[in-house]
């Protein structure tokens, strides 16, 4: 099912767009319906099943066609962590960026100036608010928190933050907002205790339980550590083997298959690509002409990862690792289909390491790391769990955004 399907208004189109989203995943196609219909929901999906976008599209959606107080706090996003606070924002900004829709950070570590900013949003009012528990807490202490605009409320990871110990926290919380909104829930485990928690927050919730599927066996799925710089030296050298007759190459974004593509046809491979930027008429000529073996490699996005039967490929090579879980196991499921085997390569630089093992927790299997070639020289290590430097963004809040009519940059 498309975004446009579920009825989400233009602008967040716009950003799904740009952000490179096309299909909506299982759990985004049962719980937007719910959530814009005024349900409650719960939950049970893990990370990298799409579930932060199943809940910020239909809540944004509803700011944008619904009348709300501008200087209130709309939405509570309560979160175990303040690095999934971050990435819940992060997430919002691609999401949102098309829309004057303003979201925050609230977490704790920061310094005077931080604090000082949450208090101003806080004080001045702003659509959303993404926290923990704990920092929220110290505001609402001091009284900087007015709560009566909130309509919406969403537990992410909720079975986590029990663990950590906030079920007081989450319950002193809940206790200061209006009784009239609407409460969301999702959760990667379903205990005792998350259902008690659900009895006395939720009212006739609509309920889903999903996990993610899994790809067959018979694929041989193999990743190469490696430089950004050597991802091009190295996917000639695989290509030039010839032990691949028919190839699909993935890209997270646009951009990315195009040079990747230019750089392909200059050595002679029979190439095409495949994006949105190009017509219906030409992606489809472009299809046929690969399932006729005039050429055998087809360089995409995510637009042919999911929905396209495409039959005997022998090599799905995610030149980028996937946002998540979902598209990996849809990328590399246009191999190894009906009798055959096939063969699954994943490039993966230092910054996507992180990204990568999630989807390797989420599938409960650890990927071979191959062995990038002498000649490429010395590649990064394997050790998605270490901090990479990040990137410095300062926390300053903007009340409003002018809505931008330019195309966000890939």
């Amino acid at each position: 099912m498309t975004f446009e399907e579920l009825g989400l208004d233009e602008q967040l189109l716009e950003g799904i767009n740009s952000i490179g989203f096309t299909n909506a995943t299982p759990v985004q196609e049962q719980v937007i319906p719910s959530i814009l219909n005024g349900r409650d929901v719960i939950a049970s999906a893990q990370t990298g099943t799409g579930k932060t976008a199943a809940f910020l599209l239909p809540i944004s959606h509803k700011l944008l066609t619904q009348k709300h107080d501008e200087k209130k706090i709309n939405c509570l996003i309560i979160v175990p962590t303040r690095e999934l606070a971050t990435q819940i924002v992060l997430t919002m900004e691609g999401l949102s960026y098309f829309t004057n829709i303003s979201c925050i950070a609230i977490y704790g570590g920061g310094d005077g100036p931080a604090f000082a900013n949450e208090k101003k949003a806080l004080i001045q009012g702003v659509d959303m608010v993404v926290c923990t528990p704990g920092r929220l807490i110290a505001h609402i202490n001091m009284g900087h928190v007015d709560f009566t605009g909130v309509k919406y409320l969403v537990l992410d990871e909720a079975d986590r933050m029990l663990d950590m110990g906030f079920s007081n926290d989450i319950n002193f919380i809940i206790s200061k907002l209006p009784a009239n909104r609407q409460n969301l829930m999702f959760s990667a485990t379903m205990p005792d205790k998350i259902r008690l928690l659900a009895q006395n927050i939720l009212h006739n919730p609509f309920e889903l339980n999903i996990a993610i599927s899994k790809p067959p066996e018979k694929i041989v799925q193999e990743a190469f550590v490696l430089y950004e710089a050597q991802k091009i030296p190295l996917i000639k050298e695989i290509l030039r083997s010839k032990k691949f007759e028919s190839i699909i190459v993935f890209c997270s974004k646009k951009l990315n298959v195009k040079e990747l593509t230019h750089e392909l046809k200059r050595t002679g491979l029979r190439v095409d690509e495949i994006h949105s930027d190009l017509d219906q008429a030409v992606r489809e000529e472009t299809l046929l002409r690969f399932k006729n073996k005039t050429i055998n490699i087809l360089v995409a996005t995510d637009i042919l990862s999911r929905g396209i039967d495409i039959e005997d490929i022998d090599l799905v090579i995610n030149y980028d690792v996937p946002h998540d879980g979902e598209d990996y196991v849809h990328r590399i499921g246009r191999t190894a289909r009906a009798a055959t085997d096939g063969t699954a390569y994943t490039f993966i630089t230092e910054k996507e390491q992180k990204k990568f093992y999630d989807i390797e927790v989420l599938l409960e299997k650890e990927i071979t790391k191959a062995k990038v070639p002498d000649f490429l020289g010395e590649t990064p290590a394997y050790n998605p769990n270490i901090r990479r430097k990040p990137y410095k963004k300062k926390r300053n809040f903007k009340h409003k955004k002018t809505p931008k009519k330019s195309p966000r940059p890939e």
